[in-house]
């Protein structure tokens, strides 16, 4: 059934803000977070763009801060958060009957790499005791697990950036399989770091356009030049929908449908045409019991790379047939926003940060704008992309789109409750 899955809370942690309402305001506006970054200047980074989070993120969190990477720290206190908001507190559920399920790009990477250059500065003796433990790729599920007293399925998977909605269908087939009744999932990354930085600079992906750092990412638009690095995560509470009318919860929206595939064709690149993607969308709206037509807004994955944004952008126009001018006035297809051009690209964190953002579009009738868009080129236009300034708009089906590099296509098709 389409309404069998219940998304009753929300949490994130963003550059844009701790906390759901923060980072809504700040999409909403359109106000960008990339800026300069200390920590990638001193180290000498070919990019020094990053769109970080803030360090109240970690308050509230209880004791042992310092065991965790931040990834952990973030998920932590996003997963605080969507339970407050599902009215749903640990220690009174029946704890065998809880998954967790955590998506991740790098893991720990940013430990790791801390870690490292202590081992190379001064030696064994200045590891700590808790290197391992905080940048295992499956420790965030872990500790969240632990922190909850949850003992059902604890999962991490990872699908690039991807992994975040690979974990909320993770947690749709557990809850249908009847192996849960409420599942914790999403997705969380902390990949601003020197070597991720200059990884992804090597690979020509990530935005030079310093001299402006505030319109640096730009997806869709014809100057886009790359991605800005960020970090964040964002957690769904998702529930058998019979679970949650025992306990009288109202859902905030359905997970009505989903798809995931594999393009086959490349290690970075996504699929020319995008025939993954298509066949994703197609799954997704089968589950969903709907038709293409019946689409009313699209959380574009929109990286602001010249392939990724050409690609979808052709994906958007044969599956929908928009036939637009690609300016945000076209009336063809359904709206389609990206929130790259405020939040960065939060790697594995994405899927499951911007799942979030198309419920709330479904719950609250407004679509964020895409900030840094100014104009597409030929390989963009032709969708009705929102910009310049969010748009009011009852949505009765939305979906969230997230690629990955190895191929990773996945579609999450939500609908109001």
């Amino acid at each position: 059934m389409s309404d069998d899955i219940a998304v009753t809370g929300i949490g994130l942690v963003t550059p844009g803000g701790t906390g759901t309402e923060a980072t809504w305001e700040t999409v909403c506006a359109g106000r960008a977070t990339a800026r300069v970054d200390s920590v990638l200047t001193e180290a000498g980074a070919p990019v020094r763009l990053a769109c970080r989070v803030a360090p109240p993120a970690e308050e509230g969190v209880r004791g042992r801060l310092w065991r965790f990477d931040p990834a952990t720290r973030f998920l932590l206190t996003a997963a605080r958060e969507a339970l407050a908001s599902a009215g749903l507190e640990p220690g009174r559920w029946d704890p065998g009957r809880v998954a967790v399920v955590v998506g991740t790009a790098a893991g720990g990477v940013a430990t790791l790499e801390a870690q490292h250059r202590k081992l190379l500065a001064s030696g064994p003796r200045a590891l700590s005791p808790m290197t391992l433990p905080a940048f295992l790729p499956n420790m965030a599920a872990g500790q969240l697990a632990l922190e909850l007293g949850a003992t059902g399925p604890a999962l991490q998977t990872s699908t690039a950036c991807a992994s975040g909605a690979t974990a909320i269908i993770t947690a749709a087939l557990l809850l249908r399989a009847g192996m849960c009744d409420v599942a914790v999932a999403g997705g969380t990354d902390a990949m601003v770091t020197p070597l991720c930085a200059s990884a992804f600079a090597k690979l020509g992906a990530l935005s030079r356009r310093e001299d402006g750092p505030g319109g640096a990412s730009r997806p869709f638009d014809r100057d886009r030049d790359g991605f800005v690095l960020g970090e964040g995560c964002g957690v769904l509470v998702l529930e058998r929908t019979a679970h949650a009318a025992a306990r009288t919860a109202r859902p905030l929206a359905f997970l009505a449908g989903f798809g995931a595939t594999g393009d086959a064709h490349h290690a970075t690149a996504p699929h020319p045409g995008g025939a993954g993607l298509r066949a994703a969308t197609a799954l997704a709206l089968a589950g969903a019991g709907r038709t293409p037509g019946e689409v009313d807004h699209i959380n574009a994955h929109g990286t602001s790379t010249a392939l990724n944004d050409a690609v979808e952008a052709t994906a958007i126009r044969e599956l929908y047939g928009t036939g637009g001018d690609g300016t945000g006035t076209a009336p063809e297809g359904p709206s389609v926003t990206s929130a790259k051009g405020v939040l960065g690209h939060t790697m594995g964190a994405a899927g499951a940060i911007e799942a979030a953002l198309a419920v709330l579009t479904v719950v609250r009738g407004t679509v964020p704008p895409t900030a840094g868009f100014t104009a597409p080129d030929a390989a963009t236009a032709g969708i009705d992309l929102v910009h310049g300034a969010a748009r009011a708009q009852r949505v009765r089906l939305a979906l969230s789109h997230s690629l990955g590099f190895g191929g990773h296509n996945t579609v999450l098709a939500f609908t109001p409750a």
